[in-house]
């Protein structure tokens, strides 16, 4: 019995002193992430807009699609190619660029936002830019001089860090960075390390030369180009998808040196430009790193943290990802497990999960991880890779981004949420910007867009100085829908600033620890205390249809509390903290700290 209690006290210690360890960038426990898709964001600058050279498109009609025009409708240039909008709408290009993020940099802001993920913005013919063709370079579309940058990238050795130079589209995003600092926002990028795009530099040269390619083991090559043998030239790419050719992996470092050393040299690119981390990005969030052996995030964290200490590194893994988190390789996730357990609890219907169900979830998920990293999990609801949130809350009842869209799913309803369906949304954004972790918005959501998933959910941004053509078009033939008005929701903006701001104000929110304080399956009510010093936030939910009545624990004996959503004072006497909650809404109280 003693020698067992020994070995306990003994592995106590240990975990302990890992836990120490595990240190992550204090800014980013009191981050609020606002995520862009950058093409579909803002289109600043008219005259860098993409040819359709620049978007490998066949069709001599192509052109810009309007920014503000019905997503479903085919335009007549589209038609020439097909009447059905899933055959044309991956060919379109809006024209977002840097500028247009320059010029909205005040109204996140607003918002409250301090910090910001960038999807992919490294060289690329896709409105995407996963398929990678250069990490050297901001895409030429992005920037003011496309045309003069093209010219710079072809008189440079891209295996060859000496040749770089500084294109005006990098110029123009390290400007961008400069002045998001000014305004006190972080900036990230997307970082795809695992495979790259057949315009890729290195995979252009082996496509060309075939064996006699100085980079032919960067890449998995399954069959040369070889008439005599009757082989074609073939490849591994990632899920089998063509234009996405992957790296080469090994054992002893991860990626296969080439790619290994490519990828470090870009890492420090963008972290100092110039030797100066004051002008870098202020960390990379990681596309499918789970692809990419451990042994190489490790190497490539040193790197990073090498460089800059206070560098956020963001995994993108779906699942249980703890065996990233301790430490050695990420920071933190985007946290899809929460998302998951969010749609649950306050989207579903017939499958919806308890209070005590999901304050039993919630408990699992914090337990993955480090109680640090706890605190700097992305905790997104929607992306670029699922429906949006509000058309998730028109969709019940599916398993999390499954039957997403109308392409496989008919009865995928395309519609505007209505009243009811906003509020759902308006209690979700309350949880997000009050539970443990870092939330994250996905650009527009808090201007009131709605959309399936990829590639519905890559509409262009909802501004309130545009004027939007109804949505009124269905993406299916002889299928019909509402009537839909395209406006910025004002109502929904400020909301979220409200509660993003009252994040940001109160380190109960941020910092503060976390206690369950009701979790009532027959009143349908959850409620939850975060804590930090004297400052004390109790926020709760009823997802009942009548008024709830609640007693919880107060810590502090007698105590005033501010009920942010509802402009009234609840005071706590004897320990006891007594309110109520309406029907479908929730509360959020802050007590008046000295």
């Amino acid at each position: 019995m003693k020698k067992w209690i020994s070995t306990a006290l003994v592995m106590i210690c240990v975990f302990a002193q890992a836990e120490a360890q595990v240190h992550v960038p204090d800014w980013a426990m009191k981050a609020v992430w606002y995520q862009i898709f950058p093409e579909r964001f803002r289109n600043g600058d008219p005259k860098n807009d993409p040819t359709a050279t620049d978007a490998e498109v066949a069709n001599p009609a192509w052109r810009i699609s309007p920014w503000t025009s019905d997503w479903y409708k085919v335009q007549p240039w589209e038609k020439k190619v097909s009447d059905k909008f899933y055959d044309v709408v991956f060919d379109r290009r809006y024209g977002g660029d840097l500028e247009g993020v320059i010029d909205e940099l005040p109204y996140l802001h607003k918002l409250g936002i301090n910090a910001i993920y960038f999807n992919p913005l490294f060289e690329s013919p896709s409105l995407h830019k996963y398929n990678t063709a250069s990490y050297t370079h901001i895409d030429h579309n992005f920037g003011p001089d496309p045309q003069g940058d093209l010219k710079i990238m072809a008189e440079e050795k891209p295996d060859d860090p000496s040749t770089w130079k500084w294109t005006s589209a990098d110029l123009e995003f390290l400007k961008l960075v400069r002045k998001a600092h000014s305004m006190g926002m972080k900036v990230i990028m997307d970082g795809v390390f695992n495979h790259v795009g057949t315009d890729f530099w290195a995979f252009k040269d082996v496509e060309k030369n075939q064996e006699k390619s100085r980079y032919k083991n960067w890449f998995v090559i399954k069959s040369w180009n070889d008439p005599a043998k009757g082989t074609k030239f073939d490849y591994d790419a990632w899920w089998g998808v063509k234009s996405l050719p992957i790296f080469r992996k090994d054992s002893i470092t991860g990626l296969v040196h080439g790619p290994y050393e490519y990828i470090m040299a870009i890492t420090k690119r963008w972290l100092a430009p110039n030797g100066d981390v004051k002008d870098g990005i202020d960390g990379w969030r990681l596309d499918v790193p789970n692809e990419v052996p451990h042994v190489f995030w490790k190497d490539w964290r040193k790197v990073v943290k090498g460089i800059n200490p206070n560098a956020i590194i963001i995994g993108e893994i779906w699942t249980d990802a703890s065996a990233w988190l301790q430490g050695d390789q990420f920071d933190g996730v985007m946290n899809y497990e929460f998302a998951k357990a969010v749609m649950r609890f306050f989207v579903d219907h017939k499958m919806a999960i308890t209070p005590e169900q999901f304050d039993s979830t919630l408990a699992a998920i914090r337990h993955m991880y480090p109680d640090s990293v706890d605190f700097v999990l992305q905790n997104l609801v929607d992306s670029h890779d699922t429906d949006r949130l509000a058309s998730m809350i028109v969709n019940p009842d599916r398993t999390y981004n499954g039957d997403a869209t109308p392409r496989s799913n008919p009865k995928y309803s395309v519609r505007k949420p209505n009243a009811a369906e906003i509020q759902r949304q308006k209690l979700i954004v309350l949880f997000q910007m009050t539970y443990v972790g870092a939330p994250m918005i996905y650009y527009g959501d808090e201007a009131g867009m709605w959309g399936a998933t990829d590639p519905d959910d890559r509409k262009p941004m909802l501004w309130p100085d545009m004027k939007y053509q109804d949505e009124k078009t269905s993406p299916l033939p002889g299928v019909r829908r509402p009537d839909d008005k395209n406006v910025f929701n004002r109502n929904l903006f400020d909301y979220y600033s409200k509660l993003v701001h009252e994040r940001e104000s109160n380190p109960a929110l941020t910092v503060g620890t976390y206690r369950t304080l009701a979790a009532d399956n027959a009143k349908k009510v959850f409620v939850f205390e975060r804590k930090y010093g004297a400052h004390t936030a109790v926020v709760g939910f009823n997802l009942s249809d009548k008024t709830q009545k609640m007693e919880v624990a107060a810590e502090g004996g007698t105590s005033s509390f501010r009920d942010v959503l509802n402009g009234r004072n609840v005071r706590a006497a004897s320990g006891k903290l007594m309110f109520s909650i309406r029907p479908g809404w929730g509360v959020l109280l802050v007590n008046n700290a000295k």
